[in-house]
């Protein structure tokens, strides 16, 4: 008779054991990762920055067996993206695939942007790398760099040039080109590489520095002529297209490029390991074959070395933003 009566105590016991272990876990670091990651992108779907990330996120979600979605927030240059990062929770499931703009431009053209890139954002690793290329719609008469500057000059301030938007890099090239080569052109901002391209290809817009991304396909396609490419050498992309600085400008370097950012306060050894998984993707044969197709160079870094690289980065452009008086948007 009593061993029914124990069988309840047993039971309560038991089941106030596995109560307390299943609280465990509320105190214990659960291993990282342990749900999805949400990769932000600054700019429209179909520009390079989205691409780049599509394509790195398909691998690291195979890798770390949990989903890696891509989030577009695109606006102000990127900015938004930025700041929403910036402000998001520390512990590695939001990062962001950033452009030059919003971390090493941004801060020069505006003094009330609401975030800081050097203390509220966090360097993983450089992701690709790749020049900006001038191009131009077929109907504009010019073949090369020369012929561009003259054509600027015959009715000044007629030629326009798009870009992704204003203080990224294809906007930056653009003016540093005009402070170099003394063209007569004028900026149209867009909401990305995409958009810019579309108008070009419909002969909106004569001519854009485009990222080698969005380009590559169209100059290929023969839809678009490439007068120039912006890197201190000729691309690998096209090895056939002058660099600007060939055409009779030395030293004239504008380099784009996309890193992996977290926000400021996340952990460091969330960070190194963030930088691990995404270095394994980077150096992953048939990522970087995707990545090179798309006129990409993967550059996987180490936290350091990417932010010593931004370092850098943000002395160059901050002189190019004050020479060229470029305002935020």
């Amino acid at each position: 008779m009593h061993h029914t009566a124990i069988k309840p105590l047993l039971l309560a016991g038991l089941l106030a054991t596995l109560a307390t272990l299943g609280a465990l876990p509320a105190f214990a670091q659960a291993p990282f990762p342990s749900k999805p990651i949400t990769m932000v992108v600054g700019f429209a779907p179909g520009g390079g920055t989205d691409t780049a990330a599509r394509i790195i996120a398909k691998k690291l979600t195979e890798n770390i067996g949990q989903n890696v979605i891509v989030e577009n927030k695109s606006g102000a240059g990127g900015n938004i993206a930025a700041n929403h990062v910036s402000k998001a929770a520390p512990d590695g499931y939001t990062i962001i695939l950033t452009a030059p703009g919003s971390v090493a431009v941004a801060p020069h053209q505006n003094s009330n942007l609401p975030y800081d890139p050097r203390t509220d954002l966090t360097p993983i690793t450089m992701a690709v790398v790749f020049p900006n290329v001038l191009v131009v719609h077929p109907s504009v008469p010019a073949k090369n760099v020369a012929e561009y500057i003259k054509l600027s000059k015959t009715k000044p301030g007629s030629l326009s040039y798009g870009s992704s938007g204003i203080g990224n890099a294809g906007h930056l090239a653009g003016e540093l080109f005009k402070i170099v080569t003394k063209a007569d052109i004028t900026h149209v901002p867009y909401k990305g590489g995409g958009p810019a391209m579309a108008d070009l290809l419909g002969g909106q817009v004569p001519s854009v520095f485009a990222s080698a991304p969005s380009a590559v396909p169209q100059i290929k396609a023969g839809k678009i002529r490439a007068l120039a490419t912006t890197g201190a050498t000729r691309s690998t992309f096209l090895p056939e297209v002058p660099t600007v600085a060939e055409a009779g400008f030395p030293g004239f370097e504008a380099t784009n490029w996309y890193a992996y950012m977290a926000p400021g306060k996340t952990p460091r050894a969330i960070v190194e390991l963030l930088n691990r998984e995404l270095v394994k993707v980077l150096n992953t044969p048939e990522v970087r074959n995707q990545l090179l197709a798309q006129g990409m160079e993967p550059l996987p870094m180490t936290v350091d070395q990417l932010g010593k690289y931004i370092e850098h980065e943000y002395a160059t452009w901050g002189r190019v933003v004050k020479e060229a008086g470029i305002q935020a948007e």
